[in-house]
């Protein structure tokens, strides 16, 4: 069996990336648990955003994080 570490050592994109979607999954659950079951949405459009990045390779977030100047690990075609 093979386990994939990823590098803890730099912040780059595609770790700041799956940090922000946690956080949001989290707060989202936290919301709807706690405030109102709307909060529950918040999950769904997290969901989707990485349904959409996975087949597709966009995401908007990846996008606005590359604008602020954290580089990416993975190499661009």
């Amino acid at each position: 069996m093979v386990m994939y570490l990823a590098s803890t050592k730099t912040w780059y994109l595609e770790r700041v990336l799956y940090l922000i979607a946690g956080i949001m999954s989290l707060l989202g659950v936290s919301l709807g648990f706690f405030l109102s079951p709307w909060g529950f949405l918040l999950n769904v459009l997290v969901g989707l955003n990485l349904i959409i990045f996975a087949s597709t390779g966009f995401c908007i977030m990846s996008v606005l994080l590359a604008r602020l100047g954290i580089q990416a690990k993975c190499s661009k075609e």
